[in-house]
């Protein structure tokens, strides 16, 4: 087993999950059996309440992905809310199973893992969970969300389509309704009544509705593992070597940079030099078809999930471009080295401003910070403008390093965990420093080590932090690779802190010059043209920033 701590923000469902509020799923409601408000009474609701049946009227349409977004933007409104966090919890594991169901290395496990060997991983991944989470293990509320997870997976068409094709539809039901009864009274005191108790549904399904043993056992251990917080995850095969790969700054695909929008998939950059570049694809663009499926009768994230294959192999996709006019193409998956620096130019030459924008941090981050500096500094760079907007974070240890490129001395971050190997204070040192006055843009989507970096330099005074404030996700994540089968556990390990004591998680780092949002440098408007530097108006304030004398005052001595 090997561990790489590393702080991401989750994505999934095209969306980033944020609820940190901890309450027990109390049982599963399906969206048919919850209540629904009549008109006359949406009068007198509470918002809370408005928007959980927001959220009902997407789950009974099986709108998983966006009762996920909704539930998950309402969550951060009314943060103490039980009713939105249980509503988010079912709809999470109503995408997951599907999700699940179509990953290939996923339902591959599921036909080769004997029954014996899914509860080995299963108690493996219970084991971790008591060693290295950050809190202390609940294990009456672990089995409550694996049966929970089972229960939602009994109703979704994918998993029944695969697992129970010949089964007796009203048999699956009973099953369904009754297995948490079965499990009353047997003990959850410890992780190994946790594996008794699974054994038991497994051979109970297996009898009653013809059930494999390992599909069950597997659906207790993912439902168990995604609902302890929003940012641990169970990681299949496939996943767990995306996760690698996207570590070291490489990986098997298209070379682009998507986001998931209602209804087709947004080519925010591509890579220089990659096979969609080579097709022809460009910024701006929106995929809405991949093979058979079409983005705007099926989850984009869904769609998402068919580009990814074997290297060299080749999709299909249809694409809707920023004229209006629709291609289809066949593109070829290959192995792309992933740039997380770009657009790395002097953006004001008068005053000889400095720009790069860092998409992520990776093993290469270090390397490549270092290289753009360089290269600016021998354009006649005198000051820097530093841009973390949508960042999703990256590893612990890259953050921790460029903001030593631009700290003398002092804490950079603390972490603290459940266990005291977790806990550690990370300070900066003199050699190496970039002298130059700064300024650092965030916004909503900044997260992780983006928010490690930003804080560092918000909380020591040396620049600016410009724009709006962080997405607030405060949790360092483990990589731990399993031994009983070829599976991952993302797992959070612990919490952390800016140097001045402050908690990121649900608050975020607070730009010091707050402007409102805009489009950024170098990526497409909602139009899908590209952006300009003066149609950037954070980065403008920036360089107003930057350009002010006052600024040589910010050099660090």
């Amino acid at each position: 087993m090997n561990r790489i701590p590393q702080v991401y923000r989750r994505q999934s469902a095209g969306t980033f999950f944020s609820l940190i509020a901890a309450a027990l799923l109390l049982g599963y409601a399906s969206p048919a059996s919850a209540q629904v408000v009549t008109e006359a009474e949406q009068f007198s609701v509470t918002p809370e309440q408005q928007a959980v049946q927001q959220g009902l009227e997407l789950e009974q349409a099986r709108l998983w992905a966006d009762a996920v977004r909704h539930y998950e933007d309402a969550s951060k409104k009314h943060p103490g809310s039980k009713s939105l966090y249980q509503r988010l919890t079912i709809a999470k594991l109503h995408y997951d199973v599907n999700r699940r169901y179509q990953d290939t290395s996923y339902l591959q496990s599921v036909d080769r893992l004997s029954q014996e060997q899914a509860l080995d991983l299963y108690a493996e991944i219970l084991a971790n969970l008591q060693t290295h989470y950050v809190e202390q293990i609940d294990w009456a509320r672990v089995m409550l969300h694996g049966t929970a997870a089972l229960e939602v997976a009994l109703t979704e068409e994918k998993f029944v389509s695969r697992m129970l094709a010949t089964a007796d539809p009203v048999a699956v039901e009973n099953f369904r309704q009754n297995v948490h009864h079965q499990l009353a009274n047997r003990s959850t005191a410890t992780r190994f009544d946790l594996r008794a108790n699974v054994a038991f549904v497994a051979s109970l399904a297996q009898s009653e509705i013809g059930l494999s043993p390992t599909a069950t056992a597997l659906e207790f251990m993912s439902g168990a593992v995604s609902t302890l917080d929003p940012y641990t995850r169970l990681l299949s095969g496939n996943q767990l070597d995306e996760m690698f790969s996207n570590i070291e700054g490489n990986f098997v695909g298209l070379g682009i940079e998507l986001k998931a929008e209602s209804n087709a998939l947004h080519i925010l950059s591509v890579i220089p030099g990659g096979p969609a570049e080579e097709a022809g694809l460009i910024g701006g663009d929106r995929i809405i078809r991949v093979e058979a499926t079409e983005t705007k009768t099926s989850d984009p994230g869904y769609a998402a999930d068919l580009l990814r294959g074997p290297e060299k192999s080749y999709v299909s996709i249809g694409v809707l471009g920023a004229d209006g006019n629709v291609r289809d193409l066949k593109v070829q998956r290959r192995r792309v080295e992933v740039p997380c620096v770009e657009n790395v130019h002097i953006v004001d030459a008068a005053n000889h401003v400095g720009y790069l924008r860092l998409t992520n941090f990776q093993k290469t981050t270090t390397r490549d910070i270092e290289q753009a500096l360089w290269d600016l500094h021998r354009q006649g760079m005198k000051s820097l403008i530093l841009d973390v907007r949508g960042n999703p974070g990256g590893l612990l240890s890259a953050a921790v390093e460029v903001a030593d490129r631009f700290l003398g001395d002092g804490r950079i971050v603390t972490t603290r965990g459940r266990n005291a190997r977790e806990n550690y204070d990370y300070t900066a040192h003199r050699p190496n420093t970039w002298n130059i006055p700064l300024a650092v843009l965030i916004d909503r989507d900044s997260a992780s080590a983006s928010e490690i970096f930003a804080g560092a330099i918000a909380d020591s005074g040396r620049g600016d932090v410009i724009g709006e404030t962080s997405y607030g996700k405060g949790s360092v994540q483990g990589i731990f690779r399993m031994q009983s089968a070829k599976f991952g556990l993302c797992l959070t390990t612990a919490k952390f802190y800016s140097p001045s004591g402050r908690a990121i998680s649900l608050n975020g780092v607070t730009p010091s010059v707050p402007v409102e949002p805009t489009y950024i440098a170098a990526r497409p408007n909602s139009n899908g043209e590209m952006t300009t530097d003066r149609e950037d108006a954070v980065l403008q304030r920036a360089i107003s920033r930057l350009s002010d004398n006052n600024w040589i005052s910010r050099r660090p001595q």
